[in-house]
């Protein structure tokens, strides 16, 4: 199949278009080596990201191969999918593999290395059919030439085979350094009760296989490259980390160059400290897109992490409830227990809002952001309609619900709306002590703070 770089000519190819058109591109053929047709379609895979599909066909010898790539950039962190298979349904779940995602079976002692295989939209019993077919290919002249092997394959594809029939429940594990993998959920928008995610941050061993280094990495190369930094003259007038606390508290707009994390596309994030009343000074940044007109708002916190975490209890029930000011820092969860709702911290990012304004950016979230839709088949695609729905009810005050912010980091706040300022009776504020696991999720264990100039 011919070789397509990631920010490739897939700018021709528009994720809005209701009917999209597939490109088709001359490639040579890895099996006769005569000329082939390579077919591409942008296209999304709901609740998921845009990517972009890839198929090969041969006219002359009939090969056949298909791969997947992101429609965008790497994420921030890597992911860590944990799926306990244990119904039928769970064999039908969608998955997206790119090709830095490492596959584990630990029950059957089994696993395929991150980039020993291409990035593929399959199921979780596709990774059991290929797997077979790829033991078994020469499983013939292997009998004849390497008959103990081939025994000990043919024992192995029958421990599969029963992993794919569900003879008993075993353990799916995928880890992706890039952060794009995926494991569909048939309760979306709800929790997955069988399947969880954990982000992690990529070591620089990682780092460097996907290509991504520093600027004083960088600096240690004099060859110019596609890596080297930009031209400071090219640079807009502010660099964040350079940025001092007398630039950042003054009333100036600071702003700095990054990408847009919809299309990728260069674009300016404007930056500005402010203050909320009875809280603490905060950083609002705010990007816009010139090239599809992306959005993106977010709220950082201008001081470090509280010595306790917090947790706000909100009740919902009429139009004065809507109007509390929300601080939700990017390290607060939200639940809402009464919709089995569970919203990770960066998934709505950080924002000062309102109680109404935090509901309905999670509505325009499932409703009509492009991970939320798609043209690939869900296990229950009448499930997100229902709960928006039940969402619509919520904000016309038909049904009063209950808002829990937990923030392990301290960082969030919701304001009373009684006159001394203590928390009125549709609040409820916990201050807590962190355990070992949100330590060690904000990075707090290894945080040395005395004696560090010894170590």
């Amino acid at each position: 199949m011919c070789s397509v770089e990631q920010n490739p000519v897939f700018r021709d190819l528009s994720a809005d278009d209701p009917d999209p058109e597939v490109t088709e591109i001359e490639s040579l053929c890895m099996n006769c080596h005569a000329n082939g047709v390579t077919r591409l379609l942008l296209t999304r895979i709901p609740h998921y990201k845009n990517v972009v599909i890839m198929s090969f066909s041969c006219e002359e010898c009939g090969y056949q191969n298909n791969e997947i790539q992101p429609g965008g950039a790497f994420a921030e962190l890597g992911v860590r999918w944990k799926l306990r298979v244990e119904q039928p349904e769970d064999l039908n779940r969608q998955v997206v593999k790119s090709d830095y995602t490492c596959v584990r079976i630990p029950e059957l002692d089994f696993e395929v290395p991150a980039q020993s295989q291409k990035g593929e939209v399959t199921t979780v019993e596709g990774i059991i059919t290929r797997a077979i077919a790829g033991l078994t290919q020469d499983q013939a002249s292997r009998r004849v030439e390497h008959p103990e092997a081939a025994a000990q394959i043919d024992a192995f594809v029958s421990r599969l085979q029963g992993a794919r029939q569900l003879d008993k429940r075993w353990t799916l594990e995928l880890e992706d350094a890039s952060g794009n993998c995926f494991v569909e959920n048939p309760e979306a928008p709800r929790k997955d009760p069988r399947c969880e995610r954990i982000d992690f941050k990529r070591t620089k061993d990682q780092d460097h296989m996907l290509g991504v280094f520093t600027r004083e990495e960088v600096s240690d190369n004099p060859e110019p490259s596609l890596l080297s930094p930009p031209e400071p003259s090219l640079l807009s007038p502010c660099d964040p980390s350079e940025a001092s606390y007398e630039q950042l508290s003054a009333d100036e707009v600071l702003q700095f160059p990054t990408n847009c994390p919809e299309c990728n596309a260069p674009a300016t994030t404007n930056m500005k400290l402010t203050k909320i009343p009875h809280f603490k000074e905060v950083v609002i940044m705010a990007t816009v897109c010139d090239a599809c007109g992306h959005r993106t708002n977010e709220v950082k916190s201008g001081g470090g992490v509280e010595d306790t975490g917090v947790r706000f209890e909100v009740r919902v029930a009429s139009k004065d409830d809507f109007s509390r000011d929300v601080l939700k820092s990017e390290t607060c969860n939200m639940e809402i227990p009464e919709l089995e709702l569970e919203v990770g911290g960066r998934a709505l990012g950080g924002r000062f809002t309102t109680a109404e304004g935090l509901l309905r950016a999670t509505l325009q979230q499932l409703a009509d952001a492009p991970g939320a839709t798609g043209d690939a088949p869900g296990l229950r695609p009448g499930g997100m309609d229902s709960f928006i729905a039940t969402m619509e009810d919520v904000l016309e005050c038909r049904r009063p619900v209950t808002i829990i912010l937990d923030d392990p980091a301290g960082n969030s706040y919701v304001q009373s709306l009684s006159d001394d300022g203590q928390p009125d009776a549709g609040l409820k504020i916990v201050h807590y002590e962190r355990s070992h696991e949100q330590n060690e999720e904000l990075g707090l264990n290894d945080m040395k703070t005395e004696g560090y100039e010894n170590s």
